[in-house]
This record gives C-alpha cells, sequence and structure tokens, in this order.
C-alpha cells in the first residue's frame, strides 16, 4: 500500500511539474494590438506603410515578437472607414495610427479613450481634434502634413519650372472637406502674392478625375495642381495619364506621383511620416497620454521631378531647378 501511494503522489507531482511552463506562458501578458487605418490602398502605398513597422523596430519592438499590427485599408473609398474604424475599435488596440486626416476624425468620432496617433493632420484646432498643438489634451496626437508656407513655395515651384504660368487649375476632392477648406485658403492666399488666379475644379469620385483634366484644358490653365487627397493618392497611376493624355504639366505634394509618372512633386516624406508615428505609439506603450505629447511639425521636405514625363510634354527643365531637387527620375 505504501508504495502504491507513493507512486500517485509522484505522478501527480510529476504532472504538476508538466502543467507549470503551460500555466507561466498562460500569465505572460499578451502582445499589444496596434491599428492602422488608411482610406488609401494596401499595395499602391505599401513605400509609405512599411515606414511604421520600420520605425517600431529602430525602437527595437518586431511586429510578431512585441506586438501584434492590425491594418486597415479603404482602397480609395472613404465611404469604408467608419466600418473598417468600428473593426479596429472592436479589437481593442492598445493605439490605432490613422494615416489621414480624414481617418483621425472618424476614429475620433467612434473613440476617445483609445489613443490614436495621426500621421498627416491638417488644422487639428481649427477641425476640433485637439485643444492646442504643443498640448492636444485629447486622444490624438501624431504629425501635420503640412509646413506654414509649403502651398506658397509650391506655386512658386510652377512658375520655375512653366515660366509665365498664370492659370492654375486645383484639381480637389469635396469628399474631404475638413482637409480641402484649409487647402483652398492656403492656395487662394499664395496664388494672390504671386499674381496667379486659380480656377477650383473640384469631383467627388474617380470616374471625374478625367473629366476634369479635360476641364482644365477647355479652360487653358497653364499648370494642374492636385490638391493632398487619399482619393487622388491611391489613383495616382491614372492622374499622371490623364495629365500626360492632357498634355498638362502637374505639381502634386507627394513622391509618389512622381515615382508613378507625375511631373514634379514638392512636400513630406509619407514613409517618413509613418516612420516617426513609431516615435508617439512607443511613448504611449510606455505609458505616456496622447494629451500630453506635442503634435509635431514635418521636418523632411523633398523635391522630385519626373524628367521623362517632363520632356513628353515638351518642357526644360531649368538647370537651377534639377540642382535643387532630391531626385531626378529619369
Amino acid at each position: 500500500m505504501a508504495s502504491y501511494i507513493g507512486r500517485r503522489k509522484f505522478l501527480a507531482a510529476l504532472g504538476g511539474a508538466a502543467a507549470w511552463p503551460v500555466a507561466a506562458r498562460a500569465q505572460q501578458p499578451a502582445m499589444p494590438v496596434i491599428g492602422l487605418l488608411s482610406p488609401g490602398s494596401k499595395i499602391e502605398g505599401k513605400r509609405f506603410f512599411d515606414g511604421f513597422p520600420a520605425g517600431m523596430q529602430e525602437r527595437g519592438y518586431f511586429e510578431g515578437r512585441d506586438y501584434v499590427l492590425e491594418s486597415r485599408y479603404g482602397e480609395g473609398e472613404i465611404a469604408r472607414l467608419p466600418l473598417l474604424a468600428q473593426e479596429l475599435i472592436r479589437l481593442k488596440p492598445s493605439v490605432i495610427v490613422c494615416g489621414t486626416n480624414f481617418a483621425t476624425l472618424v476614429t475620433k468620432q467612434i473613440t476617445t479613450s483609445i489613443p490614436i496617433v495621426a500621421v498627416n493632420l491638417v488644422d487639428p484646432v481649427g477641425n476640433g481634434m485637439v485643444n492646442s498643438e504643443a498640448r492636444p489634451g485629447t486622444n490624438i496626437t501624431g504629425t501635420l502634413q503640412y509646413l506654414e508656407g509649403l502651398t506658397g513655395k509650391q506655386l512658386e515651384l510652377i512658375r520655375d519650372l512653366v515660366p509665365g504660368a498664370a492659370k492654375i487649375g486645383i484639381l480637389a476632392s469635396i469628399n474631404e472637406p475638413e482637409s480641402l477648406g484649409y487647402q483652398r485658403r492656403e492656395a487662394e492666399a499664395a496664388a494672390a502674392k504671386l499674381g496667379m488666379s486659380l480656377m477650383m475644379v473640384e469631383v467627388r469620385a474617380a470616374n471625374e478625375v478625367g473629366p476634369a483634366f479635360q476641364t482644365c484644358v477647355r479652360e487653358r490653365v497653364d499648370v494642374v495642381f492636385v490638391l493632398r487627397s487619399a482619393m487622388f493618392l491611391a489613383m495616382r497611376r491614372q492622374i499622371a495619364a490623364f495629365a500626360l493624355v492632357s498634355r498638362m504639366p502637374t505639381i502634386y505634394t507627394y513622391r509618389e506621383y512622381v515615382e508613378s509618372g507625375g511631373l514634379t512633386s514638392y512636400g513630406i516624406d509619407l514613409r517618413d511620416s509613418y516612420r516617426r508615428a513609431a516615435y508617439f505609439v512607443d511613448k504611449i506603450l510606455k505609458g505616456q497620454k496622447p494629451a500630453d505629447l506635442p503634435i509635431e511639425f514635418p521636418t523632411k521636405l523633398e523635391l522630385v521631378i519626373n524628367l521623362a514625363t517632363a520632356k513628353a510634354l515638351g518642357l526644360t527643365v531649368p538647370p537651377t531647378l534639377l540642382a535643387r531637387a532630391d531626385e531626378v527620375i529619369e
């Protein structure tokens, strides 16, 4: 009998020891979930979306080891954002990275408790998202997508590239009114100083972009200025094709347009903005509140010129402008 009891104790102890690693693993905290919401295209935006995990690695976080990344993309359809934001919120993420101003607004309407890191904010105080850029005071922080005077510099670049350009067609998406209003006011003020006239050409959907370029040709504008828009960015190859067929010099804010056949861009580096978002996420994961993290201005501006497109349009790019360019695409 004694040996039987001893054997039972041994097996019980052995079973407990075998179960211990499982129990210990179960007690380990789960990896934080980080949401990423963008109205853009996952494939078309891979270059700049990849800036976020790269930025996380710079801070010692590796996807799958230190955090779970749940991404949702609208593929150019802004109307999908509310449902995509709700999907992410149901996952109870530690923080949500929003790729555009509109994505941030949509997410804030659903949650005021989950921290939001915005990659490209536009007038966040005026839009009621934060109390101030220095001290947000809400669940939102991140980086701005503009610098004061940027639009004026872009219009000056038009003059350098197309001497005598006086009538500028402004291609605008009215699906993002909180961004459009600010950009429009900025463009009007800059054009007035430079003695240029503006013609706004507003579109609601992708199938209106081609006719918009036809309108610009019919109205004899000298250059088309494509305003910032998630829809335009997602269809940048089509826009470059419309511009080329229309023989219309076109300027953009993001280099991705020029890499896809556009003429020239001057503005922030989207990949760098996504990389910088990791800085805010790191702070939040370590316990800081977005309310106390100052919103940052972009630190990197770049000029990119597509020389092949310039030649196709019959434009001669001045050597001084080529010397200023951060990259010239042959």
